[in-house]
């Protein structure tokens, strides 16, 4: 039987980050590409998994979360950014933060719906925003420091605009929010009905003494927002898919409504597990200077190479200029850095809505110290 489906998105392709894993393996190159850590998380972790398991914690979760994980979390936001939400009815765990993204989006964006996206962007929200019927605007962020242009944004907010996705740390320039662009978004939305969806998976990945600077903090963003973080990058357990999206009660009430038909619950055992583990403040506390000192040795490893390397001020990607070596496209170098040279990377033109033609590709330093000096040997030979 022949069967013919019409797509919705004949145009959207599979995700660059299967395609070059994909090719990395086939060329057994040094893969720095998709952002994950090749080291195990704290041995501690992965006992509470399996003591959890043998408790007979096996069962379906409630679908909002165990609530004593939500009120770890409402008392690590409070901690943190002096915002309080109800565990009850104000945090949701979900099945990794894409999964947070995607209910957010589509519980709120309607045919018609602008929805302000700043790019390079994570690859995840256009195709959401487009399944849900809405429009993305882009707006390119600001070299070299891929700062927001406000000005851009006050022209590009129109009647339609619903949503506004901001990304901080920002994967994949590195680059962070500070107070005045909060102070932007503040007066841009004032008096508006636009919501927000913050991104703020690497939360805790910033370095040399920066701070992060979350939405929740601002009560006036606070209430139009969807705050959207996650375990798996904290805590170097992205496998195991577990993220969250504190929003106020009308927000939320939206989002279950849409998160309830998708996965309705998250992995039993291991909301157990980070429940426990969030009182150990300082396993996270810490977790901007270890990647600190990762970002730096594979900046020093890299230092005698024809490599150039942007400002990474977050996360754990580092952007890099190759235009002193190639004037090829950035994905074809990538591939030829694959095949010929053995190590993997991600070009930076996936995350852009229209062809670009800088010569900018990003690699994960969240890798072991002998996986960094392994590529970089082999970048340093180019």
């Amino acid at each position: 039987m022949n069967l013919s489906i019409q797509s919705k998105m004949p145009d959207l392709q599979f995700s660059v980050f299967a395609v070059i894993s994909q090719l990395s393996e086939r060329h057994r190159a040094v893969n720095l590409s998709q952002g994950f850590p090749d080291f195990n998380p704290d041995p501690a972790l992965v006992q509470l998994v399996s003591e959890n398991l043998k408790q007979g914690k096996n069962q379906y979760a409630p679908m909002p979360g165990i609530l004593p994980l939500r009120q770890a979390l409402a008392e690590k936001i409070e901690k943190l950014y002096g915002a309080t939400y109800d565990p009850e009815s104000e945090i949701t765990v979900t099945a990794g933060a894409t999964e947070a993204l995607y209910a957010a989006i589509t519980a709120t964006v309607h045919s018609g719906d602008e929805v302000i996206i700043f790019e390079p962007f994570y690859d995840a929200y256009p195709p959401v925003v487009q399944y849900a019927g809405g429009k993305p605007i882009f707006i390119p962020l600001q070299p070299p420091n891929f700062s927001i242009p406000w000005q851009r944004v006050k022209q590009a907010v129109s009647k339609r605009t619903r949503l506004i996705i901001l990304n901080s740390p920002h994967n994949p320039t590195g680059s962070l929010l500070g107070k005045n662009d909060l102070a932007q978004l503040a007066g841009i939305t004032d008096g508006t009905s636009i919501l927000i969806i913050s991104d703020e998976v690497y939360e805790h990945i910033i370095f040399d003494g920066r701070a992060h600077v979350s939405l929740a903090s601002y009560p006036e963003l606070r209430e139009r927002s969807f705050v959207i973080s996650s375990f798996g990058k904290t805590f170097h357990t992205t496998g195991w898919k577990v993220g969250y999206c504190a929003a106020p009660k009308p927000l939320t009430d939206e989002f279950r409504k849409i998160h309830q038909f998708i996965t309705y619950a998250v992995n039993t055992p291991v909301q157990w597990v980070y429940a426990a583990f969030l009182q150990q403040d300082q396993s996270y506390l810490q977790l901007g200077d270890f990647y600190q000192s990762k970002r730096d040795l594979f900046a020093r490893l890299l230092e005698n190479s024809r490599f150039k390397l942007l400002p990474c001020h977050g996360t754990y990607f580092q952007l890099t200029d190759y235009g002193a070596i190639s004037d090829l496209p950035d994905f074809e170098f990538v591939e030829r850095l694959i095949k010929e040279h053995g190590v993997a990377a991600i070009p930076l033109s996936p995350f852009y809505s229209q062809p670009t033609h800088q010569k900018i590709i990003r690699f994960c330093f969240a890798k072991k110290d002998e996986t960094l000096q392994q590529a970089a040997e082999r970048l340093c030979r180019i």
